[in-house]
Order: C-alpha cells, then structure tokens, then sequence
C-alpha cells in the first residue's frame, strides 16, 4: 500500500526548491531507461541535446529513469554511459564518477523529492488517490474496445468525497495518485514543429502519477526533475509530443516555470518503416562491433536528421563533433521522419579511415588495431604485419571495405598470412609447372622499378607472358600461389597492388626459394 504519510527533512526540500531560478545557462538532460542498451534513436537523442548544450556553451546531463523495476536490466546504465563516451558525448553531470549539484541522477535514488511534491499536488486539489482494482480498470478496457471506444480512465475517484476517501484509508484499501487533467487550449511552442494543438482531456482519463509501490510514473518524475536539475531546453522524441501537454498542465498545478520543448522527428529505415528497438543491427554495440568509427556513425545520424546548412551534407563530407558543435541550428532540425541511409555510413566510414591516414599520430593507432585484429584472427599464422605493409593496405582499402574488420575476412587473409604457411598440395600444383626459376626472377627484377598502379600491372603481366612465351592463366596461377597461397581471391594485378612493391617482391623471393627445394635449380617440372 502506498503510504504519503511521512515528512520530508527540511534540508531537502530545501535544497531542491527553486534551483531552476539560480541557473541562466543552458542546461539539457538525455534520460534513458535502463531496460534495454543504447540504439540508434538514442544516440541521436542524445546527440542533438549535446549538441545543443556545447553550441549554446551549457551543461550536457545523463540522468537515468529506473522507475520501472519490472524492466530494468543489470548492466544496461554503465552500457548505455559507455558507448555515449565511446561516441564522443562526454557528460557534465550524471551518476556515478560525473556527479553534479541536481543529484542523485537516478530516479531509483529520488524517491523521497516524488513523495513530497505528490502531497504538494494533492493538497492544491491537483491530484487525488485513486482505489480502482485492476479488476475495474480491465472491465473499463474491455468495454471500451467493445463499444469501439478509446480505452481511457473514466476518472471516478475524482469525484470521492474526503469522508468516503479517509474512510478507505482507514480500512487499508491500496491506492494510486492521479493527476487531474484539464483542459489545455493553448498551443504547444515546439522549438521544431512550430505550434501544435492537442488536448489530452478529450482522449485519455486522469494519468496515474505515482504507483502502489511508492514508484512514480515516467510523466510525474520526468516533470518534477526536469524542474529541480534546472533544465531549460527539452529535446526528445516526436512520440513525447502529445504527453508535453500532460507535463505542462503539471508544470501549472505546480505553478512552475516550464522548460523549453523541441520533438525530433521518427528515425526510419532506408524503406521508410519505423525503426524497431527489437532490430539487432540498430544497437550501438552493433556497429562498434563492426568497425564504425564513432564520428562517421554521429555523420550517420546526423545526415538523415538535419541541424544544420544544407550544403553540409549535399555530398557525404565527413565533420568532426567540434566541427558539428559549431554549425548546429536547432531551428534546421527536419519536422519530417528522418531516413537512414545505410550506404552513406559505409561512405562515412571509408572517409574517416582515410582522415586517420593522414595523421602521424592516429595513422599509428590504426595500425596497431589492425595487427590487433589480425593476431585474434589468425593465431597461429606466420604473420606479415609489418608497419608499413598495413598503412599501404590500409590505403586501399580507405577506397574500396567499409571497416578495419573488414580486412580479416578469409578472401583477404593473403594480405597477412605469408604463403608457407599453406598446404604443400596447393605449392606442388604450382611447383610441378612450366615456368622457369629464371624467369621468376626476371619478373621480380623487372617489378623492382615498375609503377605499382593496377592497370600498369596488368599491362606489365600480359606482356612478360607474351614475351616468355608462357601460357597467361597458368602465369596468373604460377603468380597467385607464390604471393599469396590461394587458389583465388582478387585479380592478380590487385593483389600485389594490394601488397604494394616491397612485401610483393619479398614474396616471389621467398617463392623461388620454396620451388628450388622440389626441383632442381634453374627449371621446374613440365607437367603441362
């Protein structure tokens, strides 16, 4: 039973009351919810209030509504903090390490603030307590849906009078507190959608405010904190829209000076369809898992949402998130649903891996995630993962893969693993052949001053084989399994392209060394 009875020291209410007053800066809060980890939805509400915040030089908040204990999940808030920190978003006050003067900034921790302005709205005849079972309010739903009617409260309890309600308080009835809605004529300010009109009364019965276990609900917690952390600016999703008017008319039984509202448009799909938290591939972890760069994946979201001057997404460009701090408009926020389109993160991506090349610094770290992932894909190859063979892979692949994972899938594993390390089976195929030592070895002295470009390549590789004399596919054959030990895989020319002139060359030595120990010196086997 949910018992209002107790009194709040003094030093909270104290502390609390009126903070919004003493603050003129900016301040925002990304609140989610610790039931589920963080998508894409959310990475988007939160980046548009950080940006917000950063661009107006306020205070950026995380504060976590746990309200809802029969969801919650162990672990989701530290998941949800970390790939924010991951995606660059860094946190001015929050739970935890981030602190702040507004705490706690759980609403699991508040529990006493909900308690005291509950009795604020029931003594100003703004709330009341409500004894419905769950039994009568799934008899009004029924029939609802029977008559083909909205299901709604139909608000019964507002109209007991003090003797019938102290008498079911004294027989111990269990109740919840509801809020009295009212009429709200006025028009919603939407920092985004411009004015809207919705009216509330019309369509639903007296929200339930706080629960029979002494929870409030999200619509009570999230007004009364917004007020007490001082926020001014409210940036969340377009679905919040109508319940803004539930939170303003609480803002007005409180006699409070309500923050700012902006909705932001539905995500979608590249189809048009609603994005659904239940899709695996919409989740943070999804794509740090697949090789995104945190700023490509922010150019992501921001692509199909809008904020800032056309033309800074007419083209996919890459900015980074000070570079995005510093353009954002609020007022370029698109009303319309924002459409993701997958093969721009992949662009996105590739733009950013070529950014990082161009840096000393982060050119470095690259390379060591690269051998990273390499040595836990291929733990017991003899590697080639030398700095400079990386940075030229690296450099292809900026043009052509969409992520460093991409580089150790088992098409490309020639680019790591050295070919002896390969079954003899597929060497003596190649050993057994028509092509002399000699003439190996006139090709690596002739590619020791060639252009290493693709189409010079291939050029250079037709004509030595006309040259010699010697069959094209089986010269292709010969070449393929020295440099890489593989039966195919990318064109040859692309290959050593691929492994550029220094590790390409190192390669055909290393072959003729390995065919002289099956034949004798100077020609292979003809088996032709």
């Amino acid at each position: 039973m949910l018992k209002l009875n107790f009194k709040v020291p003094q030093t909270i209410c104290q502390h609390f009351m009126h903070r919004r007053f003493y603050s003129k800066e900016v301040r925002v809060r990304f609140a989610p919810s610790p039931t589920g980890y963080l998508h894409l939805g959310g990475l988007r509400t939160a980046l548009y209030n950080y940006l917000y915040a950063r661009n107006q030089k306020g205070k950026f908040l995380v504060r976590i509504e746990d309200t809802d204990q029969a969801r919650f999940i162990a672990g989701a808030t530290e998941s949800i903090i970390e790939d924010l920190q991951w995606a660059g978003i860094a946190i001015d006050e929050g739970p935890g390490q981030f602190g702040g003067l507004y705490g706690p900034y759980k609403q699991s921790e508040r529990t006493q603030i909900y308690m005291e302005n509950v009795q604020t709205l029931l003594k100003n005849g703004s709330a009341y307590r409500c004894f419905c079972t769950e039994k009568r309010l799934e008899l009004l739903r029924k029939d609802a849906v029977r008559t083909r009617q909205i299901p709604k409260y139909d608000n019964k309890c507002r109209y007991l009078d003090k003797e019938k309600t102290h008498e079911l308080l004294d027989k111990g009835i269990p109740y919840c507190v509801r809020f009295k809605l009212t009429d709200y004529e006025e028009a919603l300010h939407d920092l985004i959608y411009g004015d809207v009109h919705h009216n509330v009364s019309n369509s639903e019965g007296d929200p339930i405010i706080m629960k029979t276990d002494q929870f409030p609900t999200y619509h009570f917690a999230n007004v009364v904190d917004d007020h007490l952390m001082a926020i001014t600016h409210v940036f969340r999703g377009v679905e919040w829209q109508i319940s803004t008017v539930k939170h303003l008319l609480m803002y007005k039984a409180f006699r409070w000076e309500p923050p700012n509202f902006g909705h932001l448009p539905l995500l979608v799909n590249a189809d048009g369809t609603k994005l659904s938290k239940r899709q695996d591939d919409i989740g943070i972890r999804h794509f740090r898992d697949r090789g995104y760069f945190p700023t490509a994946l922010l150019n992501y979201v921001i692509s199909a949402g809008g904020g800032f001057p056309h033309q800074e997404f007419a083209k996919p460009t890459l900015h980074n998130l000070e570079e995005l701090v510093e353009t954002f408009d609020i007022v370029s926020v698109n009303s319309h649903p924002s459409r993701l389109n997958p093969d721009l993160l992949n662009e996105f991506n590739r733009l950013e891996i070529r950014e990082l090349l161009q840096n000393d610094r982060t050119a470095d770290i690259l390379i060591k995630q690269i051998q990273k992932l390499v040595r836990e894909t291929y733990p017991e190859g003899d590697l080639d993962l030398n700095s400079s063979h990386i940075k030229n892979v690296l450099q292809w692949s900026s043009q052509r893969l969409t992520s460093l994972q991409d580089l150790t899938s088992p098409q490309l594993s020639f680019l790591w693993i050295k070919p002896s390390v390969f079954h003899s089976k597929e060497l003596k195929e190649v050993h057994n052949s028509e092509l002399l030592l000699d003439q190996l070895m006139e090709l690596h002295n002739m590619l020791k001053s060639a252009d290493f470009t693709k189409e010079n390549l291939k050029k250079l590789l037709k004509n030595f084989a006309k040259q010699k004399n010697v069959k094209f596919p089986l010269f292709m054959k010969v070449l393929r399994t020295s440099l890489s030990g593989l039966n195919d895989g990318p064109g040859v020319a692309e290959m050593m392209n691929i492994l550029g002139k220094q590790v390409t060359l190192q390669r055909l030595e290393d072959s003729v060394k390995e065919k002289s120990t099956y034949n004798e010196p100077g020609q292979l086997k003809d088996t032709a």
